[in-house]
């Protein structure tokens, strides 16, 4: 392994991403390893199926050519635009693409089998064999951060679904720039030329990504801003894996999303096109993403990602690619400097790396008391019409009990208690701030069990001293 990381984009097994009970194996550490670093250099990594199931991921590329090949008419079936709705055939002339979505709980075979069409083959088992790598990926992931085991399963779909219920996540079925598509649609020579510009940049609001293409053209943006291609001398049983813009919310910037375009340029004369299977793993309607997690395994949080966002109202937000441009600005993994594959304390490349050390208990469990606090009296101000000025944590801290504190006019004037902490919570005991957590998030003392032990015994080795 090169000094500075992996010399190129890292392929791991997917058998190696098994977790299994008690300590990981070395295999599994050198997978989860190998992974994490090529995210953080290529924003991108390559999944390495068993050789059984590269019959199943060619077969259903075999009938994407053979579906879209029999299609005469490019209306698209379906207008639905909700993000977690969406089936069926799609077209959008002016990228030169078209897509069929399988989505699990939505009936599409009555009103296809009205048209005399049917769908892709093989579409279930695709789905369940991707959906089940992106969980295995997520899971390794969360292992290389120091989160809990599965910390995400609280946001994605049930495995399986229940009844009546709708999958969130979605497997799509592509063809890019079939030439009986142009031709139909007669698009105009500056029309063509947009496919080729330098600004057609994508990024994916999913938790994870997989892409199987039959030819190579996909190409995602590194750590350097370098555009490298992902998908070229792919064997039959391995696919391209990357992060999206809502695993970049949940683990408040530490994984950087993946900016990708398509390169037609290659397929310019081409007599088919490119077909590919994608399969996106997204967040399940009426939840939302927060970092919780990230807080509980002590990793800093900036504080765009405290407040938890309606993971509805994030994929309706338009997201600039602009802003992720610049990846200086992006957080992404540290690359573990490791020659064996030995899991390495995970730092993050900021300007200060003292804060994301892990906190010591008792001020893990201020800053929940702080968070909790500054939303409840946000609450109160927003409903009496106040507009909040927030103090300063040190200034507050040196003057609190005084009345010309920088926040005792605040306090009085919507009313606060007397002798309970605003903003920060600068004289409450532990045990006060655990009352307070489960006054206002119920359940919060059971999935902090360690930490409340460990605040408990560091308390009682001040009291000893």
């Amino acid at each position: 392994m090169a000094a500075n990381g992996l010399p190129t984009l890292g392929r791991v097994k997917l058998c190696d991403l098994l977790p299994t009970e008690g300590l990981p194996s070395d295999s599994y550490k050198l997978a989860v390893s190998t992974l994490s670093q090529s995210l953080a250099q290529y924003s991108a990594a390559i999944i390495q199926f068993p050789s059984a199931d590269a019959a199943l991921l060619r077969s259903g590329l075999d009938s994407a050519r053979l579906y879209f090949h029999q299609r005469d008419s490019y209306p698209s079936t379906n207008d639905s635009r909700e993000w977690c709705k969406t089936s069926g055939y799609y077209s959008d002339p002016h990228s030169w693409q078209e897509s069929y979505e399988y989505r699990p709980g939505l009936t599409f075979t009555e009103a296809a089998a009205a048209s005399m069409e049917f769908p892709p083959s093989g579409l279930p088992d695709i789905f369940g064999l991707l959906g089940k790598a992106s969980r295995l990926v997520l899971d390794a992931i969360g292992f290389y951060l120091n989160l809990r085991s599965s910390p995400f399963t609280e946001i994605l779909d049930n495995v399986p679904l229940r009844s009546n219920e709708v999958s969130s996540s979605v497997l799509s079925v592509c063809c890019y720039a079939r030439p009986s598509f142009h031709h139909h649609h007669n698009l105009a020579e500056d029309e063509q030329l947009l496919l080729y510009s330098d600004h057609d940049h994508q990024l994916d609001k999913s938790l994870i990504s997989f892409v199987k293409s039959d030819k190579a053209g996909l190409h995602v943006r590194d750590m350097h801003g370098q555009w490298i291609l992902v998908d070229v001398d792919l064997g039959p049983q391995e696919a391209v894996v990357y992060p999206g813009l809502a695993l970049y919310q949940a683990t408040a910037g530490y994984v950087s999303p993946a900016v990708y375009r398509t390169d037609f340029n290659s397929m310019q004369g081409s007599i088919e096109g490119r077909f590919s299977l994608a399969f996106k793993l997204m967040p399940k309607s009426m939840t939302n993403l927060s970092c919780s997690e990230m807080r509980a395994a002590g990793h800093g949080v900036d504080a765009q990602f405290l407040i938890p966002v309606s993971v509805d109202d994030f994929m309706q937000r338009p997201h600039s690619n602009d802003e992720l441009f610049n990846r200086q600005t992006l957080q992404s993994f540290t690359v573990p400097q490791s020659q064996d594959g030995s899991m390495k304390q995970m730092k993050k490349r900021k300007k200060s790396d003292s804060r994301l050390k892990p906190l010591p208990p008792s001020k893990r469990l201020r800053l929940e008391a702080q968070r909790v606090l500054k939303e409840r009296v946000q609450e109160i101000a927003d409903k009496k019409g106040i507009k909040l000025r927030f103090c300063n944590p040190k200034d507050c801290e040196s003057n609190h009990n005084t009345m010309n504190s920088p926040c005792a006019h605040i306090k009085m004037e919507i009313g606060w208690p007397q002798g309970v902490p605003f903003v920060h919570p600068h004289d409450l005991p532990n045990k006060a701030k655990i009352g307070f957590l489960e006054t206002y998030e119920p359940g919060w003392s059971e999935t902090h069990y360690m930490e409340l032990s460990l605040s408990e015994a560091a308390q009682g080795n001040q009291h000893v001293t």
